[in-house]
């Protein structure tokens, strides 16, 4: 798990991912957060949310902002500007910005993130899919998240942005290497070696777009290239910072979707079996691993004024925590029943793991599509799919999935 402030023992209902067993499971923990402090202020110097309606609440209010330079003096202040202090490169995306800059880039980046041009992406990614699945059936067993999960999401991306030749297995170790800032980071070391990644994939994306700007195609960057709205296109900083953004949110919350969503259904035979005798289901059952087992599990928004929740009187400058996977079992919402995996749930879709509101994830589309042909080709190709040993699971709190996943076919 990424360094953190260390701090001192926690009271029942505050948020403490230190705690034995958190990392395997925090559910346990988060219900105790909705029941006893739903909204609290940490010692780590943020506000935790955990109850579905409140999240939803502060998801959908555009007064709220999510540039970390409307933050007050405190930890996270200090947190952000150790961050960029020797940073030369400032990644400005759809998800770090407020109005009037989100707005421009959410238009110019979503002309290109149609229903259509998702659609006309499943071909090829059944094509990766299948190819997998060839391999795992050769081999008789796997590691899932080697095998399928990981590779996938990457590949599929590369692709739908037509990346010439570049150093893919670098370009890995880099945005592996960057997604650590979505983690609450107290490390100096790890703070530095995140803006070196910054400061090589931005050198290496400017080369690519270099190229492309020279050698448009039909695809997703040539498209991002050529997007206008009144006359505007995106500059180079901006095109740089969508696409990691891509590699970054894209791939690991993909990767965590499709880890998490077969091993619930692997630990939940009945459900195995009903996606096996049903395979129409893979929709919605889709929406279930998404609420069940969240891909991202917190996002953050920032007060710019006194903010009233619940009962709680709010600072402005204050970094609000949507615990989006605490959200996402609430039986507030959900039922009784919000622990169970049920792939047939009619509230499944009401998840906030997409977000909601102003800052919708304009790639949930693509990854919805991607889990609904991996995990349904998965079940529908073998049989006898199983868990071959224990999962192992990556110790983050935000970016919560499997490493490891054995399974036999």
């Amino acid at each position: 798990m990424t360094e953190m402030p260390q701090l001192p023992p926690m009271p029942p209902g505050v948020f403490n991912p230190f705690q034995p067993g958190f990392a395997e499971d925090p559910y346990n923990h988060y219900r105790e957060m909705r029941d006893i402090l739903p909204v609290q202020r940490h010692p780590m110097g943020v506000w935790f949310i955990s109850r579905h309606a409140d999240v939803a609440t502060i998801l959908r209010d555009a007064r709220l902002s999510v540039s970390e330079i409307n933050l007050g003096a405190g930890p996270m202040r200090d947190q952000y500007e150790a961050l960029i202090a020797d940073a030369p490169v400032k990644l400005v995306t759809i998800m770090n910005s407020d109005p009037p800059d989100h707005t421009r880039l959410r238009a110019l980046v979503g002309k290109v993130f149609t229903p259509r041009s998702i659609g006309a992406l499943e071909p090829m990614v059944t094509q990766h899919v299948d190819a997998a699945l060839d391999r795992i059936a050769d081999a008789g067993s796997a590691d899932l998240i080697e095998a399928l999960a990981f590779p996938l999401p990457f590949a599929v991306i590369s692709a739908m942005l037509g990346m010439p030749e570049t150093d893919h297995k670098r370009l890995l170790e880099l945005t592996e290497t960057l997604v650590v800032a979505l983690e609450p980071v107290g490390d100096p070391q790890v703070m530095k070696a995140i803006v070196r990644a910054e400061v090589e994939l931005d050198a290496m994306m400017r080369e690519v777009i270099a190229w492309k700007r020279n050698n448009p195609a039909d695809d997703l960057l040539s498209a991002l290239i050529q997007a206008e709205q009144h006359g505007d296109l995106l500059t180079d900083d901006e095109l740089v910072a969508q696409v990691l953004l891509l590699y970054v949110a894209g791939h690991h919350t993909t990767v965590n979707l499709i880890g998490n969503g077969v091993a619930a259904l692997l630990r939940n035979p009945d459900q195995h079996a009903l996606l096996r005798s049903n395979p129409d289901l893979i929709g919605n059952a889709v929406e279930e691993f998404l609420r069940y087992d969240s891909p991202i599990h917190q996002t953050r928004r920032i007060t710019t004024a006194p903010y009233s929740l619940g009962d709680q009187e709010i600072p402005a400058g204050s970094m609000l925590i949507a615990c989006l996977g605490a959200a996402n079992r609430d039986e507030r919402v959900f039922g009784p029943d919000a622990e169970a995996l049920k792939i047939d749930r009619e509230q499944a879709r009401q998840h906030v793991s997409f977000s909601l509101g102003p800052h919708h994830c304009l790639g949930s589309a693509l990854g919805r599509m991607e889990g609904r042909v991996a995990i349904g080709r998965l079940v529908s190709r073998f049989p006898k799919l199983a868990l071959a040993g224990p999962v192992r699971w990556n110790g983050r709190m935000n970016l919560r999935g499997a490493t490891a996943m054995p399974i036999s076919v």
